[in-house]
């Protein structure tokens, strides 16, 4: 055992990202043959991307799956090539993009976004090291591409040569946007770019209306929750919890540091506690979120499966157990007290993606946590529509402005509170 811990030393992460798309990989071959493989993932690259559409929907499990093991190469590559340390902040962009792409990326569309942050580095001067992980969470605008391809008026090529610009360019102006959102909400949104992407995603969308060119979202949605997918999760979180306690000796006393820090950006578990609590803080994580949707009757559809993903990698980066379950606790009081249910689509999003202002409970505590999750469910129901459902982080948008309002508030009264303390 000592033999094997040593010679994986350091390499744990990147280990488990491998074995993560070869799993993926495996999924798609046993759902479906290579010849609807192929077929399947014609039609998610030429089809419509804006939100929502669900790939498990349109194409079928096996090329769902397929796509997110592509993307999950390329993201993995790209990590790689300019020798990344594989730390929390490269699992939340690698599963970030695993995520998405059983809903709205494919290997196609992020690819000028991709090369648009690479011309920004070289412009710069600067190694491509730097926005590296810009490029991977850069790509949520990644339909915007599909889509100049069926709303401009020129001919498919010229259509294709004007869209791959504008992802270029969308790449290129990402890296100094999302640097200057950050500050804006103080690192209590953990989707940073979700936010600046959705700030780009509107001007964009706006320059397109004044020509008459109107993108309209889409709602294509597996409902129901199928038995295997659900079984296949829960072991694969139980594998990444298990993994995390070999790799750790058991030893939980780290994870109960993680499980004590704000979580407020930057927080990276891996570089401050080690690679074995952070998968065992991933693993609790795929199961809580998993758990929630099972008890409130949600589906396991593709932007649910994705969302959850994309958590379960930013519980390497500042979400645990400890500043989630509030502000989750609060979406789900919201169907309460609103129009909305908690099988509606939207809100099983809002939920899952809740994570992302869990730095608010980690740093003021239940309360406000529950408060910023309420307010999260009932502004990403607005904001999609604001471009066209082009950014697919529409929860990181959102929560942008939740942190924006709520932080500044919320420190004003517990700094008045903590000085009326004082002079009692």
């Amino acid at each position: 055992m000592v033999k094997w811990k040593k010679r994986i030393e350091g390499r744990e992460l990147k280990l488990f990202s491998l074995f993560s798309m070869l799993l993926l990989a495996v999924a798609a071959l046993a759902w479906e043959p290579p010849a609807g493989l192929a077929e399947g993932m014609r039609r998610i690259v030429v089809s419509r991307d804006a939100l929502i559409t669900d790939y498990f929907e349109l194409a079928g499990y096996g090329p769902a799956f397929l796509n997110a093991a592509l993307v999950c190469g390329i993201g993995i590559l790209l990590v790689i090539l300019y020798r990344i340390p594989f730390t929390g902040l490269t699992m939340a962009a690698l599963f970030m993009n695993v995520g998405f792409a059983l809903w709205g990326k494919n290997p196609i569309n992020i690819l000028p976004m991709l090369l648009g942050t690479m011309l920004y580095a070289r412009v710069h001067r600067s190694k491509m090291s730097r926005y590296i992980y810009t490029a991977l969470f850069g790509t949520c605008l990644a339909p915007l591409i599909t889509e100049l391809v069926f709303l401009l008026p020129f001919g498919q090529m010229m259509n294709m040569a004007a869209a791959v610009a504008v992802g270029i360019f969308i790449g290129f102006v990402l890296p100094p946007l999302s640097m200057h959102t950050a500050s804006m909400h103080m690192g209590y949104n953990l989707f940073n770019v979700g936010f600046s992407g959705g700030i780009l995603a509107f001007a964009i969308v706006c320059v397109l209306r004044s020509f008459g060119m109107e993108s309209d979202t889409v709602m294509l949605w597996k409902y129901g929750s199928d038995k295997g997918m659900a079984i296949g999760l829960y072991v694969y979180f139980l594998l990444t919890f298990l993994f995390g306690c070999l790799v750790s000796g058991g030893e939980l006393r780290k994870l109960r540091k993680i499980m004590r820090h704000p979580g407020r950006a930057v927080a990276d578990f891996a570089l401050m506690d080690g690679a074995g609590p952070t998968l065992m803080n991933m693993g609790i994580i795929g199961i809580i979120c998993e758990t929630y949707i099972l008890l409130v009757g949600g589906d396991l559809s593709g932007p649910v499966v994705g969302s959850i993903l994309a958590v379960f990698g930013f519980s390497a980066f500042g979400v645990h157990a400890r500043n989630y379950l509030p502000v989750l606790v609060g979406v789900y009081l919201s169907t309460f007290l609103t129009v909305y249910t908690p099988q509606s689509p939207g809100i099983q999003l809002a939920a899952v993606f809740s994570a992302g202002l869990a730095p608010i409970a980690g740093q003021f505590g239940i309360v406000p946590g529950m408060v910023a999750g309420f307010l999260n469910a009932v502004v990403v129901v607005c904001t999609k529509d604001l471009y066209g459902g082009l950014n697919l982080y529409n929860n990181g948008f959102g929560a942008g402005w939740v942190a924006i309002v709520m932080v500044p508030v919320t420190e004003s009264f517990m700094k008045q509170f903590k000085e009326r303390k004082r002079e009692e």
